[in-house]
């Protein structure tokens, strides 16, 4: 398994010595997330100060912009960093598309298929002198002249990763993307009966096999080196799960493991502003099924158990403070074995 890890939320002046840190410690890919800070900016600055890492975004909102815009910034970061670029795309949730970013929405899982063929023809275009000429339901590229075009990129188009949970969005990664993003909401069982059958219809569909895509993804992981730190983080963690749990696409993980009646309450819940109190609604049942639980020299153990042979690239969803020490001994451990 390679292991990335975000780069968090340090300012732009303290990101290039933190990702050189992480380098060092032994991370395999630096990852930016599209929440409160742009999501492509501080990797400029990552691909500065390190030399092996990749870079990457998970996520950068698809629907946020547009297949032109973003293959610019993509194919740039990929030849700025060496080749080390991976771009992690997903769909966000209507409310956020249409209320926050005041961009359209329709058909999720069909207007991605299109938004990721259209950056291929566009990176096609730039690549190998390919006339520009995608016209599709959401998005049209016609026109492209010598003045916009930057020319052939030495290491080519970047990777592009799509983060999915339900089985049409799974299914599109695996036809038109090198990798897909499992959403930390999921499990062990849910990943082996929903995800991999969805990928394999995708890449079927592509006439591609699996050894041509990668699957990433964040696992939540509870650790603790004292009881007090152990309980902590069972505390965080429930409440990021019942966050997650509430929202209404994600309802099919727990509906597998016969828990769907949860769903409504937690959405309920989160209308009130009730966050610390749906995180008493996971059980230990619960909590055990999305998490892996336990002290630092356990874990490497159980997420090669659980995930060996299916996850290639794994980073450790931890929603509460947790010393790097105590990812280091998990790091070694994942290494060694």
């Amino acid at each position: 398994m390679l292991i990335d890890t975000g780069l968090g939320g340090s300012s732009l002046a303290e990101l290039g010595r933190r990702a050189r840190e992480l380098e060092d410690l032994g991370y395999d890919g630096i990852i930016t997330a599209e929440t409160s800070h742009d999501p492509f900016l501080p990797l400029a600055v990552a691909a500065e100060h390190t030399t092996r890492a990749q870079i990457g975004t998970g996520i950068a909102v698809a629907f946020a912009r547009n297949p032109m815009t973003t293959a610019n910034t993509a194919w740039d970061l990929n030849l700025y960093s060496g080749g080390r670029m991976m771009l992690g795309l997903g769909s966000q949730i209507q409310p956020h598309i249409t209320k926050r970013f005041s961009m359209p929405w329709s058909h999720p899982a069909a207007r991605m298929r299109e938004f990721v063929s259209a950056m291929r023809a566009i990176w096609g275009s730039w690549q190998d002198g390919v006339k520009l000429d995608f016209r599709g339901d959401f998005y049209s590229h016609t026109l492209m002249t010598p003045f916009f075009d930057p020319g052939p990129n030495e290491f080519g188009a970047p990777k592009v990763f799509l983060a999915a949970v339900g089985e049409k969005m799974t299914e599109v990664a695996g036809e038109v993307c090198d990798g897909i993003l499992i959403h930390g909401f999921t499990t062990e069982r849910y990943v082996r009966e929903v995800t991999m059958p969805a990928i394999e219809r995708g890449l079927a569909a592509a006439g591609r096999d699996r050894t041509s895509f990668q699957v990433s993804g964040p696992l939540f992981v509870v650790t603790g080196t004292t009881e007090e730190e152990l309980a902590a983080a069972k505390i965080g963690t429930r409440r990021q799960i019942a966050f997650y749990g509430s929202t209404p696409a994600y309802r099919g993980v727990l509906d597998l493991h016969g828990w769907g009646d949860l769903q409504p309450e937690l959405n309920a819940r989160s209308k009130q502003g009730q966050w610390a109190e749906m995180g008493e609604l996971i059980t230990d049942d619960i909590l055990d099924a999305f998490a892996v639980v336990g002290e630092p020299e356990a874990i490497a153990a159980e997420l090669k158990r659980r995930y060996a042979g299916i996850v290639d690239r794994i980073s450790f969803y931890a929603p509460y403070q947790a010393d790097p020490d105590r990812w280091a001994k998990v790091i070694d451990d994942l290494k060694a074995a």
